[in-house]
């Protein structure tokens, strides 16, 4: 008896040895190096439980996603950006293959661009387009468009309208967009360049498409998931409608909000501080794979009785009603998320 009690002591003390050597060599604490009390120098420290840090990494990596994602759309577009310089180098080899004196080098360029973003909208967003047979095949027409967080829903429509219908839709950029390193080619290859009143006009006397945003840069800022038009006093695009004589076809994007979404906080010092500058300051998170539809409504004639104050009243309640018809408000990310499987029907006018 004396005996086994003897072994069954040395056992216990063996693995209380054991368990202290595995506390300390075990990834589940953490020495950080501060001094607990009434311990040796040799002995001070103090370790943390590794649970509390899986438990801080599972909170903190939905937050750096959300602000991780956007960064993805930079790279897809500095991608493309890179594609245009490829071109930019090679384009004589190019049109040594072709051989063919009408052949534009760009062509190339702007079909691979499409096919890329085309390709991303449908596989990240289930884009797709509603009312196609409003955008006319030939002629001029003016699209005004909801300004979303980031316009990516623009990305895929002049993407899928160039290659449904071999048309490039002109677009009305920011200008501080020209001060990005690598847009000014990327710009000039699709088109998007700030615009004035007298070029806009050109663009559609010559037959083309053109898209604005009214809202701007403003809109994208400090719109929300209300999706309220923020386009204060702007009528430069009912000017350009009203010169050109073109019709005007009203567009929004369901969801678009969210899937890109600017910070909530702090929007007094934002927009104090995009008023100094001019240039977008408010944070967008987002990235969410939500459903994308864009909804364009019935074109609006030219009309030589508007003026342009007019004019934009009534663009302005055509394109809330595509927000009032298919939109849900306030937006839903959950619910965007939802849509990719289960279509939502429309809302009654």
């Amino acid at each position: 008896m004396l005996l086994a009690g003897t072994t069954m002591g040395t056992v216990a003390e063996e693995l209380i040895t054991l368990n202290n050597e595995a506390v300390k060599n075990s990834t589940i604490f953490s020495y950080i190096g501060k001094y607990k009390t009434g311990a040796r120098d040799d002995e001070r420290g103090q370790y943390v439980d590794l649970d509390y840090s899986i438990w801080l990494y599972r909170l903190l990596t939905p937050l750096l996603l959300t602000f991780i994602l956007p960064s993805l759309f930079v790279l897809l577009i500095y991608f493309s950006i890179s594609i245009c310089y490829v071109f930019k180098l090679h384009r004589r080899f190019i049109l040594q293959v072709y051989n063919d004196g009408d052949f534009n080098g760009w062509d190339v360029a702007r079909t691979i661009l499409s096919v890329l973003w085309d390709a991303h909208g449908w596989i990240f967003h289930g884009y797709e387009v509603c009312g196609l047979e409003n955008l006319p095949e030939t002629g001029p027409a003016l699209i005004i468009y909801y300004h979303g967080a980031i316009p990516i829903d623009m990305y895929y429509l002049v993407a899928r309208i160039y290659l449904k219908r071999s048309r490039l839709i002109y677009t009305v950029g920011d200008r501080f967009l020209e001060k990005l390193p690598g847009w000014k080619l990327m710009g000039r290859i699709m088109k998007v360049s700030p615009g004035s009143i007298q070029s806009c006009s050109s663009v559609l006397k010559e037959g083309n498409l053109l898209s604005i945003a009214p809202g701007g840069v403003y809109e994208a800022q400090f719109g929300d998931n209300n999706y309220e038009l923020l386009w204060r006093r702007r009528i430069g695009f009912a000017k350009v409608a009203i010169e050109s004589k073109a019709p005007i076809i009203p567009m929004f994007t369901e969801n678009l909000r969210e899937g890109f979404r600017s910070v909530g906080f702090a929007q007094s010092l934002f927009i104090r501080l995009y008023n100094a500058v001019r240039f977008p300051v408010r944070p967008v998170y987002g990235g969410f794979p939500v459903k994308f539809r864009t909804h364009l409504g019935q074109p609006i004639p030219y009309d030589p009785t508007l003026t342009p104050e007019q004019l934009q009243e009534k663009v302005a309640y055509a394109v809330e009603r595509l927000i009032n018809k298919h939109q849900r408000i306030p937006g839903s990310i959950l619910h965007g998320l939802k849509d990719r499987f289960v279509s939502r029907p429309d809302k009654r006018d």
